[in-house]
């Protein structure tokens, strides 16, 4: 497992173009003797094993694809390409897959039914994202998998610990960029003409007004503008602005209350002020929500497994958003958060410095089939 993570993370790959990281995950479920299928098009991999089992059909995803950091973690096993790093822990993810693929496939505690491997491209692109093209690709079908087990890094939980969640999970995230026309000009004669840049300033201070105004408080919002560009020198208006944030939330009412709610606020600004406005508003992945039968179901066997003090109940779902989403959508499952925290306070996720203990590993591929067997045998 420690060979795996080390060549993933040695040379990591974007969404959608992880050929390389293909190739890896290829050779290693060759190594493992599990049969796989690749798709034209695609970066994606699916292993299947065990088909000739009568139990129900589990499918574990693996994220594949990196981030655009270069990395400063100082690893032996460092990225070698500078602005390309594994900064989420996807590497982490695909060793523990492999790992429990070999657990659960030549261990005498091996699954009562057959077990599918998503290796899935995109999970950081954010709003197409790879879980959707694979589940339309077949990836949930033939055969037909009846649950569906994620887990993802968490550099705050500690070492050794998994942390789970009934219920809303983690977010959806939704993409918005709003383009403000003013009348650009001379900075000295701001008069003339609606500045975009002061227009641009009053909706980012107005869209906070949603989450504390607009909607239910005991109800997670968050709206973030996180990009501004406009203007060239600092005596130069700008005819134009242009703000790229992210909305998220986790009940699909508060979704459609929340844009519906920005788009009117952003126009009743600009028109307030004698601007024009130009808003894009994309939906990206919908809220992880995990059900509670199979959530509990896997708890249970992961106290046996792990112990019950390393199986912690996690009190907040986080605000970040993931694509596994799209599978929960379609088939039970649950989603687990993997503790990667060390001593002192752990560099974060997406950071440069971002390097999870390799001890890791073990809990992870452990966790994976004990969840695998553990819904297997919960349904003949």
């Amino acid at each position: 497992m420690r060979a795996w993570r080390s060549a993933f993370h040695r040379d990591p790959e974007l969404s959608f173009h992880e050929r390389h990281t293909r190739d890896l995950v290829i050779a290693a479920l060759r190594e493992l003797g599990v049969p796989f299928r690749t798709f034209d098009g695609s970066t994606a991999v699916i292993g299947t094993f065990g088909e000739d089992a009568s139990g129900p059909v589990v499918a574990l995803r693996a994220d594949m694809d990196a981030l655009p950091v270069t990395e400063a973690t100082g690893l032996a096993f460092a990225s070698r390409h500078p602005g390309r790093m594994h900064a989420c822990g996807h590497d982490v993810h695909m060793a523990c897959v492999l790992g429990a693929a070999s657990i659960l496939a030549r261990r005498e505690r091996t699954s009562t039914g057959p077990v599918r491997l998503l290796f899935q491209p995109a999970e950081e692109d954010g709003l197409l994202g790879g879980a959707l093209p694979l589940i339309e690709a077949g990836g949930l079908d033939r055969p037909h998998v009846d649950y569906v087990i994620g887990q993802h890094v968490e550099p705050t939980i500690p070492l050794g610990t998994v942390g789970w969640r009934v219920g809303p999970s983690m977010a959806a995230a939704d993409f918005v960029r709003i383009v403000v026309r003013g009348h650009g000009g001379h900075a000295a004669l701001p008069h003339q003409g609606p500045d975009a840049v002061v227009i641009a300033a009053e909706i980012v201070t107005g869209l906070q007004a949603l989450v504390s105004r607009v909607r239910n408080p005991l109800d997670p919002v968050v709206v973030s503008i996180g990009s501004i560009h406009g203007g060239t020198r600092h005596n130069i208006l700008p005819a134009e602005v242009t703000l790229e944030g992210t909305v998220r939330t986790f009940r699909p009412a508060t979704r459609d209350l929340i844009e519906a709610a920005l788009k009117r606020r952003v126009r009743a600004i600009a028109a307030s002020l004698g601007a024009k406005v130009r808003i894009e508003y994309r939906r990206g992945y919908p809220a992880l929500v995990n059900p509670a039968e199979p959530t509990h179901t896997i708890v249970r066997a992961l106290q046996v497994e792990l112990g019950r003090e390393r199986v912690a109940e996690l009190g907040d779902p986080f605000t970040g958003a993931e694509d596994f989403a799209r599978y929960l959508e379609r088939r039970p499952g649950t989603f687990l958060h993997l503790g990667v925290g060390v001593r002192g306070v752990p560099a974060s996720l997406h950071s440069a410095t971002f390097a999870p203990d390799e001890r890791a590993l073990v809990t992870g591929a452990a966790t994976l089939a004990a969840a695998t067997a553990a819904v297997q045998r919960a349904r003949p």
